[in-house]
């Protein structure tokens, strides 16, 4: 049996590290201009295609939240069918406790780490909105986005799959939910 602890040790020291880069200076150092070039780059790309427009609507819409929902539920399921008793209980217990986890660290993040962040939208003048290009409702502005519910559950998702599926695969199921 091999042994990960060098790994996960740096890779968790890494997450640190680049959390605390973000949060200790002062309007977030580096990562400010790169943030905002990133919004501004497909902030613009809504006017310009209608295709990437509809995309950004339909992935930021309420209803979408449940179809990825239903996705990971599904993803789980493929797993629970091909265990036996003791693997199905393990597994529902899994998705139990993941489920627990993402409201704990939510909560727990918000309530003792004292960062607001509104959106992009609200946070920039003459940006495009999508429920304005397209008016339909849609998640395009928040006053307080950090730390958001999807990043969360897909990274947990992507620990539990990643014992199961390769590291490629995993962080790739991780992505789709992001």
């Amino acid at each position: 049996m091999t042994t990960r602890l060098p790994a996960i040790l740096l890779l968790n020291a890494a997450g640190l590290a680049i959390f605390f880069s973000w949060y200790i200076p002062a309007d977030h150092g580096f990562w400010f201009p790169l943030d905002s070039g990133l919004f501004h780059f497909f902030n613009q790309a809504l006017a310009k295609s209608e295709a990437f427009l509809w995309l950004v609507a339909i992935t930021n819409n309420r209803a979408f939240d449940g179809c990825s929902l239903l996705a990971m539920g599904c993803l789980m399921l493929s797993f629970w069918l091909k265990e036996d008793k003791t693997g199905r209980r393990r597994i529902l217990i899994i998705g139990l406790v993941m489920l627990l986890a993402a409201v704990i660290i939510n909560q727990l993040a918000q309530h003792l780490m004292p960062v607001k962040r509104a959106s992009p939208s609200l946070s920039f003048p003459n940006i495009n909105r999508v429920s304005e290009l397209l008016h339909i409702p849609t998640k395009d502005a928040s006053k307080d986005s950090f730390p958001g519910d999807h990043p969360v559950s897909s990274r947990q998702l992507t620990v539990h799959h990643g014992r199961k599926l390769t590291v490629r695969r995993a962080i790739s199921v991780s992505c789709c939910w992001s």
